[in-house]
């Protein structure tokens, strides 16, 4: 009888153990490193240095990471490459996968045209009584002039000057009394998450959200841009030069990306800002 009473309380003992075990909390896992500053300047240049065609990056405060997004093109021993590149240092870095493959946006078809290519116009700009407006750079480099048609019978204007690679930005002036060069806009700084539009001869008007600043875009066709807004708006060839913008707020001009309108895709754009002070004109 005594025996049956110990055995009985033991297994109560257990129960209570087990019930006890069940309560206690689980183990969590440790906290991903922090990366400071110099360390995501460092793996910024690393990135860089790795001279990966095809790849975007920028560096994300917020998470302490450096958020590099690879294209199509790029083989998983040129992400090795980029890993290996940032050594140490190389927990900071979160790769993704973009659509297609990393181009600057030209094309034939209708809108802007010269040195047989199309564009698109971004944001009309002035200096004193003269009117001007910007574009991307890499439009700038092919065409010294500039048409509304196809034909190039219709002039706009002469290419004054443009920043293609490094900057991603070029101004055009209006030569033509006959055109009309509506303002409206100021410039602005984008916000990642902020919600922008963008207009293009190709694909009209399209929508999206800006999903990071100061990105650096190695573009697989040559050619290597600093200090872009990226986002996830569609775009396709023919709309490089097109404006960025939130309302009445010019953001960017468009650069390049990959993917198209529809599957989607990732672009870039050259801040306003920087153009503006280059050229010292203002919108109006």
């Amino acid at each position: 009888m005594r025996l049956k009473r110990i055995t009985a309380i033991a297994a109560a003992a257990t129960g209570l153990l087990a019930a006890t075990a069940l309560t206690l909390p689980q183990a969590q896992a440790a906290p991903p490193k922090a990366y400071g500053a110099a360390q995501l300047a460092k793996v910024d240049q690393a990135v860089l240095k790795a001279d990966v065609g095809g790849t975007a990056w920028y560096v994300d405060r917020a998470s302490g990471q450096v958020v590099v997004t690879a294209d199509s093109t790029v083989s998983e021993a040129s992400l090795s490459k980029i890993r290996k590149a940032a050594g140490a240092d190389a927990g900071a870095l979160r790769i993704e996968r973009g659509p297609g493959r990393f181009t600057q946006l030209l094309g034939p078809g209708d809108a802007i045209y010269g040195g047989g290519y199309r564009c698109s116009l971004g944001f009309n700009v002035v200096q004193g009584s003269t009117y001007y407006f910007l574009t991307a750079g890499h439009c700038g480099n092919v065409a010294n002039t500039w048409y509304t048609n196809s034909a190039q019978s219709t002039l706009i204007g002469p290419t004054i000057g443009s920043s293609f690679p490094g900057n991603d930005y070029a101004l055009v002036r209006y030569d033509n009394a006959s055109l009309a060069h509506p303002g409206g806009y100021t410039a602005a700084d984008a916000y990642v998450g902020e919600p922008v539009k963008r207009s293009g001869s190709t694909t009209g008007i399209k929508s999206g959200t800006v999903t990071g600043l100061d990105a650096t875009v190695h573009y697989s066709g040559g050619g290597t841009v600093r200090g872009m807004i990226q986002t996830n708006v569609c775009a396709e060839p023919g709309d490089s030069g097109g404006a960025l913008y939130d309302g009445s707020k010019a953001l960017g001009i468009t650069s390049g990306g990959s993917g198209n309108c529809t599957v989607g895709g990732t672009t870039f754009y050259q801040p306003v800002p920087e153009a503006l002070a280059k050229y010292k004109v203002s919108m109006y």
